[in-house]
């Protein structure tokens, strides 16, 4: 199609949206009333909320109706009590919950899950592309269902607003882990991790300088460590190295320096991502074999494969385990690990567009008017709007915008 064909289309598609918008806020506040439901997660592991209680009185202030499973906010140390305060509706029913015009919450449904919803409903949740199976996507396509991934959602600054909130939390919190896990209570060599006066301070070696590696790097020199960097991308390198200061060392990746930093060094904080598909391994066993004894990796990466050779999926009931005498750390979601922290960071995005949704009359008029949140749209009234999933699982690929121009 070509791109001034495309831009008309668009702009007719607009319009008509803006339009539809004027007619539903003429008649009120009320009529935009929104009703919201935060069912309990049942993913393994994840204790994080999408909404926190006083993002519900924001909400709730705000005209909309907003119902939690019991149970919901546990994870986070959000208790039923303290929603029900803010105006919620508590429901010990999660048909009820499931039975909201817009369900928020943090992994993606489950096929029982789905079962439990109608149609044209809107779904905000993860979508987790690696580990997406085909029913899940064509059970959600069967339902007609709007489906939001908030992984996708960019900001004004055209930035993935979740995936970096995420990364900075997981990258500061992957240096605690690793400080837990070099003293001598947790099995590792006694180590303080840092420096201190008289005494040498500890080395650490990230693994790429993406927003993880970053926010590690940062923790780590906060504590006083030594901090070598490696990536394949000098841009990336540069930026941490404006970012940060001279204090980090950075290299690409030259395998021969590479692995004496990681055979001299007390920790490896593993942060390398792929654009597509797995991980890159680049730590190979035989380097790691060479590692000095009770020295801790973090494989932050694990979720995509993970970037050691070494590497096993762990979780937060069992989260390492020792090979070559080096304690692995490999849980996938170390955000849940602080969940409260990654809730109150979750719910500063999605508060504001579910407010949104409601003050521009609809989830159609708020995701055209902002570009950044209609690239998170991926199913809409029983097609597949995202071009990445339909050649993934060869399934029919609808245009978003031919879409909204056939419903005009």
């Amino acid at each position: 199609m070509a791109t001034g064909l495309r831009d008309e289309m668009a702009a007719i598609a607009q319009r008509g949206l803006m339009q539809t918008q004027e007619a539903v806020l003429e008649t009120g506040k009320k009529s935009n009333s929104l009703f919201i439901g935060i069912p309990k997660e049942v993913s393994n592991q994840e204790c994080r909320i999408a909404l926190t209680p006083l993002s519900v009185a924001l909400l709730v202030n705000n005209g909309h109706k907003v119902i939690l499973e019991s149970g919901a906010g546990d994870g986070a140390n959000f208790s039923d009590k303290d929603y029900s305060e803010q105006g919620a509706q508590i429901s010990f029913n999660k048909k009820d919950v499931w039975a909201s015009d817009i369900i928020v919450k943090i992994a993606p449904p489950t096929i029982e899950e789905i079962g439990l919803m109608h149609k044209g409903q809107t779904l905000i949740s993860a979508l987790q592309i690696g580990t997406l199976k085909s029913d899940i996507l064509k059970a959600l396509l069967a339902k007609k269902i709007n489906a939001l991934c908030f992984e996708n959602i960019r900001d004004e600054g055209n930035v993935l607003t979740v995936v970096r909130a995420m990364s900075e939390i997981v990258g500061a919190t992957s240096i605690f882990i690793a400080a837990e896990y070099l003293s001598s209570a947790f099995g590792g060599k006694g180590l303080m991790l840092g420096g201190f006066t008289g005494v040498p301070p500890t080395e650490i070696v990230i693994l790429g300088a993406g927003t993880v590696g970053e926010y590690a790097a940062r923790t780590a020199l906060s504590l006083g460590a030594e901090v070598k960097v490696f990536d394949s991308s000098i841009f990336k390198l540069r930026r941490l190295q404006n970012n940060l200061g001279s204090r980090v060392f950075t290299s690409v990746m030259q395998p021969i320096v590479l692995a004496k930093a990681i055979t001299t060094c007390d920790v490896v904080i593993g942060a390398i991502r792929s654009d597509h598909g797995r991980s890159p391994c680049v730590v190979m066993e035989e380097t790691v074999a060479r590692m000095k004894p009770h020295s801790v990796v973090v494989d932050v990466s694990i979720d995509q494969g993970g970037c050691f050779e070494t590497s096993e999926v762990t979780n937060h009931k069992a989260p390492t385990f020792i090979k070559h005498d080096v304690i692995h750390y490999c849980v996938p979601n170390i955000a849940s690990r602080v969940p409260r922290t990654a809730s109150y960071a979750l719910t500063n995005i999605f508060a504001p567009i579910l407010v949104d949704i409601g003050d521009m009359g609809g989830l159609m008029n708020m995701v055209w008017n902002r570009p950044g949140i209609r690239d998170g749209l991926y199913c809409y009234q029983g097609h597949l709007t995202n071009k990445d999933l339909a050649n993934m699982f060869n399934l029919p690929y609808k245009d978003l915008e031919l879409l909204v121009l056939s419903n005009q």
